[in-house]
């Protein structure tokens, strides 16, 4: 219960004022994307040796992005991590590292990790799960980078720099 308040949890959570909501749905998309199904999309033995190649490096990239966007993120902001979206009173705005290429590093690699579970699966029902996480990932953000601006002056002049999940691109 302790590590709950550190992390900014509300005494009475269950109002979502802080949006607990968003960890529970979160914690509930999790579990079903690992409980999915596997319905490749085709027989992998049926694809060329070069659609093989470009599938495992595809995957290994991603897994790749995913892993140091989620390393990176964590480590640079420290005390700040909180599963809610809502920023902890006492945070601060975290700028640099991979804050600089896009602003939800965390978020990006949930999204990369289930693409790149996906591809490894060759399974349809991931990357359409893969696709809600981003669409869950968006909307979850958009709620935060509310209650980011109300805490931090600087965070529009910050959001216009610096991309939401995809460095360069979203």
């Amino acid at each position: 219960m302790n590590q709950l308040k550190q992390w900014g949890f509300s005494e009475q959570w269950w109002r979502g004022q802080k949006g607990e909501y968003w960890v529970l749905a979160q914690t509930i998309l999790s579990v079903g994307f690992v409980l999915l199904p596997v319905y490749p999309v085709t027989d992998l033995d049926n694809l060329s040796p070069l659609w093989q190649s470009t599938r495992w490096g595809l995957i290994g990239v991603c897994g790749l992005i995913a892993i140091v966007f989620f390393l990176a993120g964590s480590v640079e902001l420290g005390t700040n991590l909180t599963p809610l979206p809502h920023p902890k009173t006492d945070g601060n705005l975290v700028k640099t590292g991979i804050y600089r290429i896009v602003r939800h590093p965390l978020y990006s690699g949930v999204v990369l990790i289930a693409i790149a579970y996906s591809g490894w699966q060759w399974s349809l029902v991931h990357g359409i799960g893969a696709m809600v996480f981003l669409i869950f990932f968006d909307l979850k953000a958009r709620k935060e980078e509310i209650w980011l601006k109300h805490q931090f002056p600087d965070y529009e002049n910050y959001q216009s720099q610096v991309k939401k999940l995809i460095p360069w691109i979203y």
